[in-house]
């Protein structure tokens, strides 16, 4: 169900020197899985941006973004008290009943925030998942700490090398033995080395430019094995056995 509803941020801070936490609060019924997105309403600017949802309770959400263009560095300027038109609850996310006792997170980069709330709800279901994280350098890193204190297992890689394990978070595969399952989210290239290198099912969460952010405007469609699906509505988590490469 997308719901429009206004939400008010009550705050924001700098994690990174791209990365951005922002806490709003408003209605959050429409979200029902982790792994959605919501689509933000910014004053001056034409489409909506579609932002992952990092974690949410009944009363406020948290997003985690990165600042790539015009819009997000928009973004990184609003004060708290700021009222913001936000479609909730588009995407499918992620099913975590079939994960097994033991899923490994992968999330690389602007695709760590969705794990977040994945890996509370699958503690909150008496599972045991592994958080692999991948970041370019150790300057770029977040959210380590906040995996932690939810009481999964975090394992670091760095494409330098300049924290944790050095490579991608395929390299991290190796830590975690006897995983049930893999749920995933980043770039691309990153995806599809996860999906060649675990050896069980999986979710993949896919990103993709959006036009309109439910569904309509048919932009964002991609094919599967079970014919075209899109990215925002159908999407954007797919599972293992329909990804065509």
């Amino acid at each position: 169900m997308v719901k429009q509803s206004y939400f008010t941020i009550l705050s924001q801070r700098q994690l990174t020197s791209a990365m951005y936490e922002m806490v709003l609060e408003g209605d959050t019924s429409a979200l029902a899985a982790p792994g959605q997105f919501v689509n933000l309403k910014l004053e001056g600017f034409y489409l909506r941006r579609p932002i992952s949802v990092c974690t949410y309770d009944s009363k406020t959400m948290t997003l985690l973004y990165k600042v790539v263009g015009k819009g997000t560095a928009y973004m990184a300027t609003l004060p708290a008290g700021t009222k913001l038109d936000i479609l909730t609850g588009l995407g499918n996310g992620y099913d975590t009943s079939l994960s097994g006792d033991r899923p490994i997170l992968c999330g690389g980069g602007a695709g760590v925030p969705p794990m977040y709330e994945l890996a509370k709800v699958l503690i909150a279901e008496g599972k045991h998942p592994a958080v692999l994280l991948g970041f370019n350098t150790k300057e770029e890193i977040f959210y380590e700490e906040e995996f932690k204190a939810l009481g999964a297992d975090v394992y670091v890689a760095t494409a330098d090398g300049s924290y944790g394990t050095k490579g991608f978070v395929t390299h991290l595969l190796d830590l975690v033995k006897g995983y049930t399952y893999s749920y995933s989210c980043g770039p691309e290239p990153m995806l599809k080395a996860v999906y060649d290198a675990t050896n069980t099912s999986g979710q993949f969460s896919f990103e993709e430019r959006m036009g309109c952010g439910f569904g309509a405007c048919m932009g964002c469609s991609c094919k599967t094995k079970y014919g075209n699906k899109r990215i925002c509505k159908d999407g954007p988590v797919l599972a293992k056995e329909e990804i065509i490469w």
